[in-house]
């Protein structure tokens, strides 16, 4: 299983916020890399995937709510998935090229507030957010109360494949 994932970060180099996260790119791809391993999505011929991280602000973040979801305050995290119920059979997509998944983007302002209140580091913040993006992106929902605890349990399973967790799997996105 092959996974490229491109890191953006969507802020100014002046921004101090740029020195809070200190996971590599490289990093990031081992993550999602070894999260696709375990959900074995099956989505691409090849098993090659590639998707997108943006970490960026709470003023870019609620301006891509307020577009894609009619919601004009800051979130957590978005996932725009490329992947659509309507979407071309993927036999035709090409069987050789790697599928590419969509995006993530991730607030750091509002994962830094989050880790604060949960009590715990601003980098398990962010791999939490991400793991959520990822599920979102494979085609998960939190539509009621119990797709959102299958959704939670499942990032806390991804968490532990890299080693980290969230305290007692309690959390809420």
């Amino acid at each position: 299983m092959q996974v490229e994932v491109c890191v953006q970060q969507g802020l100014d180099e002046s921004d101090q916020q740029a020195s809070r996260t200190t996971i590599a790119p490289e990093t990031w791809e081992s993550w999602f890399q070894q999260w696709l391993t375990v959900l074995q999505p099956d989505l691409s011929p090849v098993q090659e995937y590639e998707l997108s991280l943006r970490l960026t602000d709470d003023r870019e973040i609620q301006t891509l709510n307020a577009q894609y979801r009619q919601q004009d305050k800051p979130t957590d995290v978005l996932a725009f998935a490329a992947l659509e119920v309507e979407s071309p059979q993927l036999d035709d997509l090409g069987a050789e090229q790697p599928l590419y998944l969509g995006d993530i983007v991730i607030s750091l302002d509002t994962a830094q507030r989050q880790a604060e209140a949960q009590g715990h580091p601003l980098s398990t913040e962010l791999v939490w957010l991400a793991a959520h993006g990822l599920l979102h992106l494979l085609g998960w929902d939190h539509p009621d109360e119990d797709s959102l605890l299958q959704m939670l349990n499942q990032q806390q399973k991804l968490l532990s494949t890299v080693g980290l967790s969230i305290q007692d799997g309690l959390y809420s996105s």
